[in-house]
């Protein structure tokens, strides 16, 4: 039986800071065709959306398995909810845009407080899931507040927030490499 020591345990987890920076990428480059192509069909943004929304679901819960802290239930949470309004907005992709708006608006809004109840309650990280969390809330609070808004308003406003996502993923993995790599001289 071989044991982990904590460095070790963490120098597995930042191995994957590519992982979260392809995730970054990704995130940033449909934030960016949602601004840059607000005109697209609704179909098409659903599906993109409820993609998105199945990823960070996954990824959620993968943070919330190998995390550790106090947070890890909300994180898990999240997650379930994440990939339920992905998958039923991948399954039935929904021809009136007010309804489009109002499950996004309420995920963001209910993602946006247990990452807020999480940021608080982790150390690590704490100011990048507060950020988050509050552009989650400022987001969910927007659209459900503007429901009825058109097609091109409601492609800008998710774009902006998921460009913003994006840029914390990708930051956040350049710092897990750089994490990684002083592991790596550490251990050599």
């Amino acid at each position: 039986m071989t044991t982990t020591t904590p460095a070790g345990a963490l120098h597995e987890i930042t191995r994957l800071w590519w992982l979260v920076l392809l995730f970054g990428i990704a995130v940033l480059a449909v934030g960016v065709f949602f601004v840059a192509s607000p005109h697209e069909t609704l179909s098409t943004f659903t599906v993109i959306a409820g993609i998105f929304l199945l990823v960070d679901g996954v990824l959620a819960l993968i943070a919330s398995v190998v995390g550790s802290g106090e947070g890890r239930g909300l994180v898990a949470l999240i997650g379930v909810l994440s990939v339920l309004a992905g998958l039923v907005l991948v399954k039935r992709p929904f021809d009136t845009l007010v309804v489009f708006a109002l499950i996004v608006g309420a995920w963001f809004v209910v993602a946006g407080i247990a990452r807020l109840i999480a940021g608080f309650a982790e150390r690590d990280g704490r100011g990048g899931n507060l950020l988050i969390a509050a552009i989650d809330v400022v987001a969910g609070i927007v659209i459900l507040a503007w429901p009825d808004l058109g097609l091109s308003t409601f492609a800008v406003i998710l774009g902006i927030v998921l460009i913003i996502r994006g840029l914390l993923f990708v930051f956040a993995g350049w710092q897990l490499r750089g994490v990684d790599r002083d592991l790596d001289r550490r251990t050599a």
